[in-house]
């Protein structure tokens, strides 16, 4: 999914967390308000497998929305924010992260 050729944004969160339940409905929404992004939600409680995840990519708190172009890191947006607020920093991210998509070349695979 991280490889995906759309930009994808997830959603580290767990449910002990007070600002990660109240962001989880609208993340929900905006997933179904913002076109051509891919919204992911992984609780990083549910599994050893998912909180090695969250490590992999530096996640020293929650809630976490880390957005991905072509399995690269993009940005991210750390913390709860108002719905609106969030919308506009993740169209603000998504805008730059078309570069990424359009004007980047993969690097070859070592032999």
């Amino acid at each position: 999914m991280l490889q995906s050729e759309t930009p994808v944004i997830v959603d580290f969160w767990h449910e002990n967390c007070a600002y990660c339940v109240e962001l989880n409905p609208i993340f929900d929404e905006l997933a179904t308000e913002v076109e051509d992004v891919t919204f992911f939600k992984l609780n990083i409680q549910t599994s050893g497998k998912n909180f090695q995840i969250a490590q992999k990519y530096g996640i020293m708190g929650t809630p976490t929305l880390k957005f991905f172009c072509k399995g690269r890191t993009v940005g991210e947006i750390i913390g709860f924010r108002p719905k609106q607020q969030l919308k506009e920093e993740i169209k603000k991210i998504i805008e730059n992260a078309e570069i990424c998509l359009k004007k980047s070349t993969k690097l070859p695979k070592r032999r």
